[in-house]
């Protein structure tokens, strides 16, 4: 196996210097080589190296460290190199700050004290964005790290334009659409990338057990283990699909399988909160709508799809929709479907402060089928919310041949992926 190299991350950190930093994502998304990166950066900018301090808390040799340990681990840094801190350049980076008993009350108290710079990073959406937001009093920036992004695996295989894409020509085109193809399949874990096959169904298979066992089971006691693997299948098997609590439910009844409806909603919480999967609610206004309609829930990643979906079912299309939904987020959109009358839906909805998105995504247009359903939906979406941009995202590398009705643009995948333009 080649050997692991640090790939520049596209990750905006939040601009507010002297504020505490809590990184999140999945199990083996690349949060550990994110901090490194920013480790490198600032010793890059002229901050000394033994002024940067790294404690990856998943070491073996670490395992057994609680908060006091960790805090005498601080101090006697402070003994060693004085200066560092009393010049206010020190920066301690926390790696799955989560293991440690009682790590909450060890970063308060750094972050009181305001002389060091504090950077945690976990596996777990609300173990970072809730409970230490309550335990340094709301002062914590959050910064998502997914895996890698299309453009990231592109640069990891030292294949990433360098170009704009209106100055690529037809044959640079052609290639990136080749790989895009690739990453619809292979996905952005980094330690996934370049290897076959069957090795990559081995390693993702592997983090996934990882995930449900350590970050959901352990984590949070778990006590119907069968039913939450069910549920876990089922949720990746079924990428982009509609779930309900209630039917589930109904279905592992029918099975011989005992579990509450309240264990279930917690346990998708769990799988949520673990960014296993990304569950989005329908878009209204009224809460009463969005409890009781159907959600769509999609991987962490487009490489677990092959993993779990049945044999010989097309998957490419679900896996061009999960890497448009990860792509929002990236871009710090709040993201829900929309239903548009009975029997249409549009994709996403995605807002952020002053802009407001309707994405719809399908693999091509020819079709006259997929031109009527895709289409209509967004052009009636578009007329609900009139001040939001209407696109529909293919894969095809020319526009459509129909004109799109209204205010409706088109872009390519592998164009819209790319995203610097």
């Amino acid at each position: 196996m080649r050997p692991r190299r640090l790939t520049r991350r596209d990750v905006r950190i939040p601009g507010i210097p002297g504020k505490p930093l809590a990184v999140i994502g999945v199990r083996r998304g690349g949060k550990t080589s994110f901090l490194h990166q920013l480790r490198a950066d600032r010793i890059a900018d002229g901050r000394p190296p033994e002024s940067q301090v790294l404690l990856g808390l998943e070491d073996e040799r670490l395992v057994g460290m609680n908060a006091l340990d960790l805090g005498w681990v601080i101090e006697e840094h402070a003994r060693q190199f004085p200066n560092v801190r009393a010049d206010g350049l020190l920066s301690v980076y926390f790696d799955e700050i989560q293991i440690v008993t009682g790590w909450e009350s060890l970063v308060h108290r750094l972050v009181e004290a305001q002389d060091v710079d504090i950077v945690i990073s976990g596996s777990s959406a609300k173990l970072l964005s809730q409970e230490v937001a309550t335990a340094v009093r709301g002062r914590l920036l959050e910064v998502l790290v997914h895996p890698f992004s299309f453009r990231e695996v592109l640069r990891h295989a030292e294949a990433e334009p360098t170009a704009a894409w209106h100055s690529l020509d037809a044959s640079e085109r052609a290639a990136l659409d080749t790989r895009l193809r690739e990453y619809l399949e292979s996905g952005g874990f980094p330690e996934a990338q370049g290897i076959d096959f069957r090795d990559r169904a081995r390693l993702l298979t592997g983090y996934v057990d990882t995930m449900v066992l350590r970050d959901v089971i352990e984590r949070h006691n778990v006590s119907n283990p069968t039913a939450l693997r069910a549920l876990q299948r089922h949720l990746l098997s079924t990428p982009g699909g509609s779930f309900s609590v209630q039917k589930f439910y109904n279905f592992l009844k029918s099975q011989g399988v005992p579990i509450g409806k309240d264990s279930l909603h917690a346990y998708l919480a769990h799988l949520q909160d673990a960014f296993l999967v990304r569950v989005l609610d329908m878009h209204s206004t009224s809460e009463r709508q969005r409890m009781v309609n159907p959600r769509k829930v999609y991987p962490i990643d487009a490489g677990l799809i092959p993993l779990y979906e049945r044999p010989g079912r097309e998957h490419r299309g679900r896996a061009l929709e999960t890497a448009v939904l990860l792509e929002l987020e990236r871009r710090e959109y709040a993201v829900s479907w929309l239903r548009v009358g009975d029997d249409r839906e549009v994709d996403f909805f995605a807002t952020r402060p002053g802009e407001s998105l309707l994405v719809q995504v399908c693999l091509e247009t020819t079709n006259d089928a997929t031109w009527e359903r895709e289409v209509r939906a967004l052009h009636e979406a578009a007329s609900m919310h009139p001040g939001a941009v209407a696109l529909l995202i293919t894969q095809d590398q020319s526009p459509p041949t129909r004109s799109l009705p209204g205010t409706l643009q088109w872009c390519s995948a592998v164009q819209w992926l790319l995203g610097k333009e």
